[in-house]
C-alpha cells in the first residue's frame, strides 16, 4: 500500500504558509519544507520562514539543517526528505510537502534524470544561476585542459557514465559532470534510481494562485515587511559571522540586494525597487516550471473549503 503525500506548491508570496498551517491542522499532517533557502540557519527574515509560533502550531521538517556556507544539493535535499517523510509516518501523520522550490518537488517525486532529458532549470532563480556558472566554467575548463582530461575526470567521480561515453561526446561529457556537481548524484545513479525505485509514495498536488496584482501588492508588502523586521541587519551579522558574499547562499534573492546596498552599489531606494522588481520575476519563473506538471491541481488560494473537499476525497480513494 503506498503512503499519501500531500502537495501545497505556488509563487514566493501567495500565502502557502498560513494555509498549510490550516491543512495539516485539518488532516493531521506535520509539515516538510520544499524550499531551497529556508535550510539554512540564521537566514531567517530574507527566506520567510515561519514564525516561531507558526512552527508550534505544527512541526516543520527541514528548516534550519545547514550552515549558509554549506553546499546543499538536490541530492541531499532528496536524502533528507525521504527521512523526514519516515520520521512523520512514525508519528502517524501525514507529510505535508510545502514550497515553492519546484526542482526539490520533482526531485523527491518523480526523479530528475533520464537518459534522453535535457536537463535545465528554468524555473529556480539562484539554482538557474548556478547552473549557468557551472556551464560556463566547465566550458572553459574544456577548452583549457581538452576532453581527455575531463573525461578522467569523470572516470573517478561517476566510472559507469564514463564507460558509456566516448571522450569525443563533450556534449554528454559535459553533462555528466554537471549533474553530479549539481546535485551530489551520478548520472548513473540517478538513473538506476530512476529505473529501479517503485513508486512509494501517492501524492496530490495542490497548486495555489492569486491573481497577479494581488501577488504583485502582496510582495511589495513582503518586502516592506522583511525591511521593517530588519533584513539589513540580518545581512550585515551574516557577513560579520563570516559567511562570504559569493556564497550561493548569499546571493540569493534579498541577501544580495542588501550587500549591494551596503557595498554602495546601489542606493537605498534602487535596491529594494530592484528587490521587488526581482521576487516579482521570480514569482513569474515558478508558476511556469509549476504549469508544466499536469498533475497540479490548481485553486485560489483563498477557496479553502474546495481545497479541504479535493484533499477528502483524495484520502478517501482506497489503493491495493
Amino acid at each position: 500500500m503506498m503512503h499519501p503525500v500531500l502537495v501545497l506548491c505556488g509563487p514566493t508570496a501567495v500565502g502557502k504558509t498560513e494555509l498549510a498551517l490550516q491543512v495539516a491542522e485539518r488532516f493531521s499532517c506535520e509539515i516538510l519544507s520544499v524550499d531551497s533557502m529556508q535550510v539554512y540557519r540564521y537566514m531567517d527574515i530574507g527566506t520567510a520562514k515561519p514564525t516561531t509560533a507558526e512552527r508550534s502550531r505544527i512541526p516543520h521538517h527541514l528548516i534550519d539543517i545547514v550552515n549558509p556556507d554549506e553546499h546543499y544539493t538536490l541530492g541531499r535535499f532528496i536524502k533528507d526528505a525521504e527521512t523526514a517523510v519516515r520520521i512523520i509516518y512514525s508519528h502517524g501523520k501525514i507529510p505535508l510537502l510545502a514550497g515553492g522550490t519546484g526542482l526539490y518537488f520533482k526531485g523527491f517525486l518523480n526523479g530528475v534524470f533520464s537518459e534522453n532529458q535535457t536537463f535545465a532549470v528554468k524555473g529556480e532563480g539562484a539554482d538557474k544561476r548556478e547552473i549557468d556558472s557551472l556551464r560556463h566554467s566547465l566550458r572553459k575548463k574544456l577548452h583549457e585542459v581538452g576532453r581527455d582530461a575531463l573525461h578522467r575526470e569523470l572516470a573517478e567521480l561517476d566510472p559507469e557514465s564514463a564507460a558509456r561515453i566516448h571522450p569525443n561526446d563533450t556534449q554528454r561529457l559535459l553533462r555528466g559532470l554537471e549533474i553530479y556537481y549539481l546535485t551530489g548524484i551520478t548520472w548513473s545513479k540517478h538513473l538506476t534510481l530512476q529505473e529501479n525505485r517503485p513508486s512509494r509514495y501517492r501524492a496530490i498536488k495542490i497548486g495555489l494562485t492569486r491573481p497577479r496584482k494581488s501577488l504583485y501588492e502582496r510582495i511589495t508588502k513582503r518586502v516592506q515587511h522583511m525591511v521593517a523586521q530588519g533584513l539589513l541587519a540580518e545581512v550585515k551579522n551574516l557577513l560579520a559571522m563570516g559567511y562570504d558574499k559569493k556564497l550561493k547562499s548569499m546571493q540569493s534573492i534579498g541577501y544580495r540586494h542588501m550587500i549591494n546596498f551596503i557595498e554602495k552599489t546601489w542606493d537605498w531606494e534602487k535596491a529594494l525597487e530592484l528587490l521587488a522588481r526581482d521576487t516579482r520575476h521570480y514569482a513569474k519563473r515558478q508558476y511556469t516550471w509549476f504549469n508544466s506538471d499536469p498533475e497540479i491541481i490548481w485553486y485560489d488560494v483563498n477557496e479553502l473549503d474546495n481545497i479541504f473537499r479535493e484533499i477528502d476525497s483524495f484520502l478517501a480513494q482506497k489503493t491495493a
